[in-house]
């Protein structure tokens, strides 16, 4: 049967897709940024997955506000970069995996979550940004992300917004999905966005480093407690975007010792301020 075995769990900034694909990585500004990510790259090597669930959300992209799915899975069988102001990123279309994709669907809408079935759109920054710092700068033209993956967006943009709880509710039903798919895969899963910052606002450019470091603690030692923290603390303590972290919930969610098994093992973690006007965040987890 199918199996996640390990979870990934990082900032999504699009102005770090932007540094790397100008060639600006090196610099002294972005330097300490991707050096954080040097680890995560071999780590993808040497632990290659056959399927990443990636969750994320999408900024006006594929949806608007015409719109709105609270939980939505890319079954398609591929996934071109979004064009978001700027033109596309210089970097390769993501293959999907509809098989996987849509056995999940099926699951965990019989587990009674509402997931929106998408069967084509364009992934922006929130889903390739992490695919480049996990991966490394790739070729369009000649090179491939190095397995399938499985957009699974939500809506944490426009209110209501889902809870923690919930979101941490949904990374159990996508276990217990994974598990019933009758086929050998190593599944990994995602959570991206965050960590603390606001775009808007007379708080615009909040960063609250200390928030943010018990954010990371209690994710890997208590993530059913940090499961139960209302929204609002969210946006009083890590700002009007800090809400994209319930989506590392879901990744959290999925994990072993959630559902009785062992604690992960904690693999690499990473924190740095500032990168453009937000506090970067990464985790890597593993099963034993």
């Amino acid at each position: 049967m199918a199996r996640i075995t390990a979870s990934v769990y990082t900032s999504h900034v699009p102005a770090i897709g932007a540094a790397l694909d100008l060639g600006k990585d090196q610099e002294p500004y972005w330097q300490p940024v991707f050096a954080g990510y040097e680890y995560a790259r071999r780590w993808m090597r040497a632990n290659p997955p056959d399927v990443v669930i990636l969750v994320f959300n999408d900024h006006a992209t594929a949806f608007s506000l015409d719109m709105i799915p609270t939980f939505a899975i890319g079954t398609a069988d591929q996934y071109r970069p979004a064009d978001e102001g700027w033109g596309p990123r210089p970097v390769p279309t993501v293959v999907g995996h509809p098989q996987l994709a849509s056995h999940i669907a099926q699951s965990v809408i019989q587990q009674d979550f509402d997931l929106t079935i998408v069967n084509r759109m364009d992934v922006d920054h929130g889903l390739t940004v992490p695919l480049s710092l996990m991966c490394g700068k790739l070729n369009p033209e000649s090179q491939r992300w190095p397995c399938p993956v499985i957009p699974l967006v939500v809506n944490v943009v426009q209110y209501p917004v889902p809870s923690g709880r919930r979101c941490f509710q949904l990374g159990q039903a996508i276990r217990r999905a994974v598990a019933s798919f009758d086929e050998d895969l190593n599944v990994h899963i995602w959570g991206t966005g965050g960590m603390s910052h606001q775009l808007q606002g007379t708080r615009a450019g909040l960063i609250n480093k200390d928030w943010d470091l018990r954010f990371l603690d209690r994710l890997v030692a208590d993530p059913a407690g940090l499961a139960e923290v209302p929204l609002v603390e969210y946006i009083r303590e890590a700002g009007s975007e800090g809400i994209e972290l319930v989506m590392w919930l879901i990744a959290r969610g999925a994990m072993a010792d959630v559902a009785a098994g062992a604690r992960p093992e904690v693999k690499h973690r990473f924190f740095h301020v500032p990168a453009s006007n937000t506090a970067v965040g990464h985790l890597i987890l593993q099963d034993g």
